[in-house]
C-alpha cells in the first residue's frame, strides 16, 4: 500500500503540481527512458527524502534556499 501511495504521489508531482527541483529531475528521466520508470525512481525518491525528515525531525522545503526569518511585530 505504501509503494502505491508513493507512486499515486510521484504521479501528482509529474502532473498536477507546481513545478520543483524533484519534478525537472523525474521530468530528465522521463526524456532518457519513460515517463513509467521517472515516476518509479521519483517514488523512491520521496520514499528516502521522507525517511530522512522522519529520522532528522526535520520538515520539506520546495527550494533550497533558507526561508527568511519571520519578523516579529
Amino acid at each position: 500500500m505504501v509503494c502505491t501511495a508513493l507512486y499515486q504521489a510521484a504521479h501528482v508531482l509529474i502532473h498536477h503540481s507546481r513545478w520543483s527541483a524533484l519534478c525537472s529531475w523525474a521530468m530528465r528521466i522521463a526524456k532518457r527512458s519513460s515517463a513509467k520508470l521517472a515516476k518509479v525512481a521519483l517514488a523512491r525518491k520521496l520514499a528516502v527524502v521522507l525517511h530522512r525528515m522522519w529520522i532528522n525531525g526535520t520538515g520539506f522545503r520546495w527550494t533550497t534556499h533558507e526561508p527568511a526569518p519571520a519578523v516579529a511585530i
